[in-house]
């Protein structure tokens, strides 16, 4: 899984789903894309494999505006976010299921000092 966003975070209400306690896969898949069937056991089994781990899937085409901001470019494209929802490492294709465990631990190393607000959230004001 090659690439890594910077910083950028996603809530619940981005993704129409609570994260998961330690790590959440994201997996963009659209209607008719046979690899996003093969991606979607994958990932499952990864998420049942690791306590706290939740697989989500987003339906790229229902969810246009998230796909833009994110620079979602084809299906399937997987992100996986650490607890707070920062993209840790990002991916387009079917994964390997090593690669998604090796992302999966850098997403649940403790002490993550990656904090960015998410994509839902409003934006700060400064109180000066």
């Amino acid at each position: 899984m090659p690439q890594q966003d910077d910083g950028v975070r996603l809530g619940a209400e981005s993704l129409g789903a609570p994260l998961g306690e330690r790590a959440t896969l994201v997996q963009f898949s659209s209607a008719f894309c046979q690899p996003c069937r093969a991606t979607r056991r994958t990932l499952a089994e990864v998420a049942a494999m690791v306590d706290g781990v939740t697989h989500t899937e987003v339906d790229a085409e229902s969810r246009l505006g998230l796909v833009r901001r994110l620079r979602i470019e084809s299906t399937p494209t997987v992100l996986v976010l650490d607890a707070q929802g920062v993209i840790v490492r990002r991916a387009a294709g079917q994964p390997r299921k090593a690669d998604v465990i090796a992302a999966l631990g850098e997403a649940v190393r403790e002490g993550s000092p990656r904090y960015r607000a998410p994509l839902d959230a409003p934006p700060r004001t400064s109180s000066r």
